[in-house]
């Protein structure tokens, strides 16, 4: 037991040209300075105002560590997204607290939420099946009023994971145990009882686009198609009933009502599949939505 030593807590994320691409980077850090007792972040080479923009934030427990994107990556040998699990794990490996909260660059985490991960972390600090924690999502989709949701877009992720074990992240969206040289697994994580609120694809499309075109050959060797917002099946969209955090309301573009879908978009392959199991869970109850951990609560 070491409940007489004050918890320490982490937060980490990565970042290249996240200004240029209007993410919400500035906001998603201040969302979780009260948190936390020092902020992580791999700066990869920018050619935009992100690093000047993060200094102005002016709070000493941000911790700025430049780093060089391995853009030659062999093919052969590409797996998706690893590099962004390199800066990701770059950012983790330099964390001094016993438990590191990642947020990426688009999520924010709300004011209220701030007690109950704290509460969370206390709670599971001692509790070594406890490996992480996990969090609920709400996805933003084209607008400030509608999310996005359906087992394709994923419900609930780890978010904190405990910083004495050896854990990394393989590629950009969840994380890893290494049990021994040659395996590794999904942590066992405890529910946090909070909520990223993800702000990605509320952004402008063409600085969507300019993402994915300047960053699809790290996650695929296949031409890239443009990302069209209203190409969506609108049965996946849904109103957004509650608030905002505060530290993202100044950023968020004024909208009324529900996103519209294109009400002639033809769903795809993988939008026919998403049908069949928002289905199988209106028929059973089960969630058949992706998890990269094994609940223990």
């Amino acid at each position: 037991m070491r409940s007489f030593v004050p918890m320490k807590i982490s937060a980490f994320t990565f970042l290249r040209n996240a200004a240029r691409l209007r993410f919400p980077f500035v906001e998603s850090i201040r969302s979780a300075l009260p948190l936390v007792d020092e902020f992580i972040i791999a700066l990869g080479p920018c050619d935009d105002d992100t690093e000047e923009q993060l200094r102005a934030i002016g709070d000493p427990k941000i911790r700025i560590i430049p780093t060089t994107w391995n853009e030659n990556l062999d093919g052969r040998w590409k797996v998706k997204g690893f590099i962004y699990g390199q800066q990701k794990s770059i950012a983790l490996f330099n964390c001094t607290g016993d438990w590191a909260l990642y947020l990426e660059g688009d999520e924010v985490l709300h004011e209220d939420d701030i007690p109950r991960i704290r509460a969370a972390m206390e709670r599971h600090l001692d509790n070594r099946r406890v490996e992480a924690l996990y969090f609920r999502y709400l996805h933003f989709y084209g607008n400030r009023n509608t999310i996005a949701y359906s087992p394709r877009w994923y419900r609930r992720e780890v978010r904190a994971v405990r910083n004495n074990i050896p854990i990394w992240g393989p590629k950009g969206l969840f994380f890893s145990v290494v049990t021994s040289y040659k395996r590794m697994r999904y942590p066992r994580a405890a529910f946090a009882d909070a909520t990223i609120y993800h702000y990605g694809w509320v952004r402008p499309e063409e600085k969507m686009n300019e993402k994915w075109s300047g960053t699809i050959h790290h996650w695929s060797d296949k031409p890239y198609q443009p990302v069209t917002y209203t190409a969506i099946d609108s049965r996946v969209l849904q109103p957004f009933t509650g608030t905002h955090p505060k530290a993202i309301q100044d950023w968020l573009p004024p909208a009324d009502g529900l996103f519209a879908a294109d009400p002639h978009h033809v769903l795809t392959r993988r939008e026919r599949k998403n049908r069949i199991m928002m289905w199988v869970e209106k028929i059973t109850g089960w969630d058949t939505a992706r998890k990269h951990f094994f609940p223990v609560d």
